[in-house]
């Protein structure tokens, strides 16, 4: 059974194709699907993509459709990710105020019963040393790719977790917000884990740099935390991660 799916905006660069083509084993006596089954289907062949998949809409001859609607071989198929007005990106670069309750929200969930945000501000005074501005700078596309990758990594680990983390870019003076991580989880445990796994996964893979700006000079640094190497497996839940 072969079949043409149209993907449109974040859906088409996940894929990097408008146009997805597939080529289903069906048997004789079957030779049409219901879009639940296509959908579960895309999900088992790129797992990569299930999070964005589990949002998404599937158009059928330009109808939207339920789970039970048939597709056959000839109809034109459409994924259909949530259009503007829909809820604010998990994932995000900013060079204004962030508002940590904003990125709360998006994590809080009626199943669960515990949420953690980790906030990071820019710190006065290091080991004697006065900081009076910090400037961050990103690979943006990068970055954003490897916070959403860390957020597919805890879902792998901790199945129930939401995550969202949103940076800032550019000058963060001293008492200001430059990072805000909130996990929500069914059980506290594991908000604290996932928390606190995002923030050193964070620091490991993502591409952002800051120049710390003192009164006598300033210098560009990366994640401090020893050798970096951003293709290192991530430790296991607990060990090897360096205090905050």
């Amino acid at each position: 059974m072969k079949l043409n799916i149209l993907l449109f905006a974040g859906l088409a660069d996940l894929w990097g194709t408008r146009l997805l083509q597939l080529d289903i084993d069906r048997s004789a006596a079957r030779e049409e699907l219901t879009a639940a089954e296509l959908k579960a289907f895309l999900i088992r062949q790129y797992p990569d993509a299930a999070r964005a998949l589990a949002d998404t809409f599937m158009a059928i001859n330009q109808q939207y459709a339920d789970d039970h609607t048939s597709i056959r071989e000839n109809d034109e198929i459409a994924l259909i990710p949530p259009v503007s007005g829909g809820e604010p990106a998990a994932v995000e670069l900013t060079r204004d105020p962030i508002q940590p309750d904003n990125v709360t929200r998006k994590v809080l969930h009626s199943s669960h019963g515990a949420s953690l945000t980790f906030i990071g501000t820019t710190r006065e005074w290091t080991a004697g040393q006065q900081t009076t501005l910090l400037e961050y700078d990103a690979y943006e596309p990068m970055a954003l790719r490897t916070m959403e990758q860390i957020r597919t990594e805890i879902s792998e680990r901790w199945p129930e977790v939401l995550c969202a983390m949103t940076h800032r870019l550019g000058e963060v003076k001293p008492g200001e917000i430059s990072v805000v991580i909130a996990v929500s989880a069914p059980h506290r445990s594991d908000v604290y884990d996932a928390n606190r796994y995002a923030i050193e996964r964070l620091k490991q893979i993502v591409p952002i740099w800051k120049k710390e700006r003192w009164s006598d000079g300033s210098e560009w640094k990366g994640h401090q935390q020893g050798p970096w190497n951003p293709l290192a497996s991530p430790a296991p839940s607990g060990e090897g991660e360096t205090p905050l």
